[in-house]
């Protein structure tokens, strides 16, 4: 009989997962949404109630906590009675240029939102479109499932409001950006795991969940990736090794470098910092499957350098730790030997990643000394070896790869910072 479960929600780029743990952590249930391509709210709110209806009734009845997670930046305008005005800009949505460049004149120099995908220049883009003067809130993704769940509208965290201009240690907005026509309709700021309310009678009469479950602010899929990992203290870092490369650094120091494509989220008293490059698996993939990866992997000796000197990358542009969107790959020569060529290709994006933790130093964050792998990546004894070779400090894998599972560790402890997932 289980007396406590507690349900972390996870909206990625193609679909959405649910896990339920207990409180040791365990995990109980599992479900997943695809998305097939399509983006909606619509569709998150269809998917949103499919996973809860995909959890058996048995744990329905023991949850007494939900948090859920959503791509960073990826926002919506809703009325008073929070139905969405406008289809959701996604988080790699650039279309806001302009906008971008209006706010860069407002707003401190490298500041997170005045880029063209932030939260903030994609509501001045949506305040100049035909319907806005209905707009009562833009909502981030996050946000605007956690409110067909509690029914606050225009709640957020300070990860998903940090490229909305939100100020992380204030809890507010600056006073620049609280000067601009539309920064009414930003959502209040709270700390991710804050209780925001309990279920709405409707929701959990419809699921038959308990009504007193609250629902816990939430937070960015890829924080909640992070505490899935189990690194918790400072130091620690996480690697997704994915189609991309992404690294993210505890510190005790915050660092934000625009020009390197880096910024940091506040993590309680600490501060994740790091970015996002280009270079990852999808470049791998465009010249290997998965099983000549794993043949050609076999022949390689990670302790002996390939003697090539590569940028991976499948198209000219990349984001960390060079910040350039004409910077160009480094594929040649070729040798004839496939081996070697993948050895060169594991070798470079190894390269990249130790460059980018140690420019993270340079800037000021606390050394590094251990990393989690997750992804794809994390699973080739070859580049494992040639990643600890140019790291120099101790790999482990992620206890858990699941953002969802991330989540419901939230759900659970009610912060980001208990450390009770490294117990």
């Amino acid at each position: 009989m289980i007396d406590h479960a507690f349900l972390g929600i996870d909206f990625g780029t193609s679909g959405a997962r649910a896990m339920v743990i207990d409180d040791a952590g365990e995990v109980l249930a599992q479900g997943r949404y695809a998305f097939n391509g399509e983006q909606s709210g619509p569709l998150w709110r269809t998917a949103l109630f499919e996973l809860i209806s995909q959890i058996p009734f048995t744990l329905r009845n023991a949850l007494r906590a939900i948090s859920v997670n959503g791509t960073s930046a990826t926002v919506l305008l809703c009325d008073a009675t929070g139905e969405p005005l406008s289809a959701p800009l996604l988080y790699n949505d650039a279309r806001a240029r302009t906008e971008a460049e209006a706010l860069a004149q407002m707003a401190p120099r490298d500041h997170v939102a005045a880029t063209p995908t932030s939260g903030l220049a994609k509501l001045m883009w949506l305040s100049s479109q035909p319907g806005f003067d209905a707009a009562a809130c833009c909502m981030h993704q996050a946000d605007w499932l956690g409110f067909l769940l509690h029914g606050k509208l225009g709640v957020s965290d300070y990860h998903n409001a940090l490229k909305s201009g939100g100020d992380p240690e204030t809890l507010d907005y600056p006073a620049w950006i609280k000067t601009l026509p539309f920064a009414a309709l930003l959502p209040r700021i709270v700390e991710p795991g804050s209780v925001i309310g309990t279920l709405s009678s409707r929701t959990a009469h419809h699921f038959s969940l308990p009504r007193d479950c609250v629902v816990r602010a939430g937070t960015t899929d890829s924080i909640a990736a992070f505490l899935a990992a189990g690194s918790g203290k400072p130091g620690e870092a996480v690697s997704s090794l994915g189609s991309t490369l992404v690294l993210k650094l505890l510190s005790e120091r915050r660092v934000d470098s625009a020009r390197h494509g880096i910024y940091s989220h506040r993590f309680g008293k600490l501060w994740l910092t790091g970015g996002a490059s280009n270079s990852g698996g999808a470049v791998l993939r465009s010249f290997f499957n998965d099983a000549e990866l794993q043949n050609l992997s076999l022949r390689i000796d990670p302790q002996q350098p390939s003697g090539l000197d590569y940028y991976p990358l499948l198209q000219p542009g990349e984001r960390f730790p060079v910040s350039d969107p004409v910077y160009p790959p480094r594929l040649a020569p070729r040798p004839v030997d496939d081996a070697r060529f993948l050895h060169g290709l594991l070798e470079g994006i190894a390269r990249i990643e130790a460059q980018g933790y140690r420019l993270l130093q340079e800037l000021g964050a606390t050394p590094l000394v251990s990393v989690r792998s997750a992804g794809g990546g994390a699973r080739n004894p070859a580049f494992s070896a040639i990643r600890a070779r140019l790291l120099g400090v101790p790999l482990q894998i992620a206890c858990h790869e699941e953002a969802a599972y991330g989540s419901a560790l939230l759900a659970r402890d009610g912060s980001l910072m208990l450390g009770r997932a490294n117990e």
